[in-house]
């Protein structure tokens, strides 16, 4: 997890130094193609029956969603401070719960609401709606919150059926095809070190991802989510460092109240799914059943 955080945090800062000289369409591009090209090779050996599937329209509309989330948060990535884009694109979690109630019927107890509410709070913190210091930019970064939201609920519904290797597949044969389009309106091609940026945008991406995931199988979710929030001391300092940005202190303020929301939120969930599953041998053990 750690490992993957520190992608994460690498690519924020990739993204932002590229989108110095490319459009925001053209970044997403590359960091979908050289995605795709760096996750082929983790692919090889995976019998090709795995990776066929019969929900090719749920991932149109997966991917279709995930391209929008993608385009608002390297915008807000692009043109807000580091430390404030990266601190609204934790409320995505708040969006998941209220998505997982609506979509998947999952039953959210009164202790979560409760998380998501606190975590509520410390996005207002943030954003500061009605003051000199809003702007429309934090509006996109909470769009591409509430977007990778759905698309979390989507990809746990295409889990049901198809592997992750297949989900991650079929995820960047849909996303390349989708940026490129928009990225043609508005082309240039890179020059110098932008070629450097653009490469390490995809690699360091499809690392992030590969590395989270496998995070996930190996440890408790509730154990790995504080791990994953070293992303905004990181990108705070190479704002700091690189684009002479200060990390303002409602910004701090907010991020810790969405960080111990999300943190609750995790650790609610791990209680849950443990109790379920020692739940389930006796379920299936009772007699007469």
């Amino acid at each position: 997890m750690l490992g993957s955080t520190l992608c994460f945090a690498a690519m924020a800062v990739v993204i932002r130094l590229a989108s110095q000289s490319l459009h925001t369409f053209e970044i997403a591009f590359f960091r979908n193609f050289f995605g795709l090209l760096a996750v082929l090779p983790l692919l090889r050996g995976t019998p090709l029956a795995q990776l066929r599937t019969r929900q090719l329209p749920r991932y149109f509309i997966r991917c279709a969603i995930g391209i929008c989330s993608m385009l608002a948060g390297f915008w807000a990535i692009g043109h807000l401070p580091l430390a404030q884009a990266i601190s609204l694109s934790y409320s995505t979690p708040l969006f998941v719960t209220i998505a997982a109630v609506l979509f998947l019927g999952e039953q959210v107890r009164a202790r979560r609401w409760a998380a998501v509410a606190v975590g509520f709070v410390g996005v207002l913190v943030i954003v500061r709606p009605g003051s000199t210091e809003f702007t429309s930019g934090t509006l996109i970064a909470l769009l591409a919150a509430v977007l990778s939201g759905v698309v979390a609920i989507q990809i746990k519904q295409l889990s049901r059926v198809d592997s992750a290797n297949t989900i991650v597949l079929y995820t960047y044969l849909f996303w390349v095809p989708m940026s490129l389009l928009p990225a043609l309106f508005v082309w240039q091609w890179p020059q110098g070190t932008m070629w450097f940026w653009a490469v390490a945008a995809g690699v360091l991406g499809t690392g992030g991802q590969v590395l989270w995931t496998h995070a996930l199988k190996l440890g408790e979710v509730s154990a790995l989510t504080p791990i994953s929030f070293m992303q905004l001391p990181l990108v705070a300092t190479a704002g700091w460092l690189w684009f002479d940005e200060t990390l303002d202190h409602w910004t701090l303020a907010g991020a810790a109240i969405i960080l111990a929301s999300n943190a609750y939120i995790a650790h609610r969930e791990a209680v849950l799914a443990r109790r379920a599953a020692s739940a389930a041998p006796s379920e299936a053990a009772a007699p007469g059943e």
